[in-house]
């Protein structure tokens, strides 16, 4: 499987090429629609992308875990993690990717 990565760059240039806006007003739109998404997700709102997905926060509590290596007890602290869900249809794309 190629070890392709999609970049912000990739996104404003497919924009460019697809909608027609210049190469700024591309890589501005691209900037603005990241910065919403990621503006809403620290306000800890959801996210959710008619047929790609939802992204949500998720507030995990501090717990005990344990070094492999060790053995050892380590206290984890309290934090909040970024999670995401992908719809049905993102699901069975994916998948039927799988198959070529």
């Amino acid at each position: 499987m190629a070890e392709k990565t999609l970049t912000r760059m990739d996104l404003s240039e497919a924009v460019f090429r697809e909608v027609g806006l210049s190469r700024n007003e591309s890589a501005q739109l691209v900037e603005s629609v990241l910065d919403h998404l990621s503006d809403a997700l620290v306000r800890g709102e959801q996210v959710k992308i008619s047929s790609f997905g939802t992204f949500s926060v998720r507030d995990k509590s501090a717990r005990i875990g344990r070094n492999p290596k060790t053995g050892e007890e380590v206290p984890i602290n309290p934090r909040r993690v970024l999670t995401f869900r992908p719809s049905h249809l993102m699901k069975d794309r994916v998948a039927d990717g799988n198959k070529s």
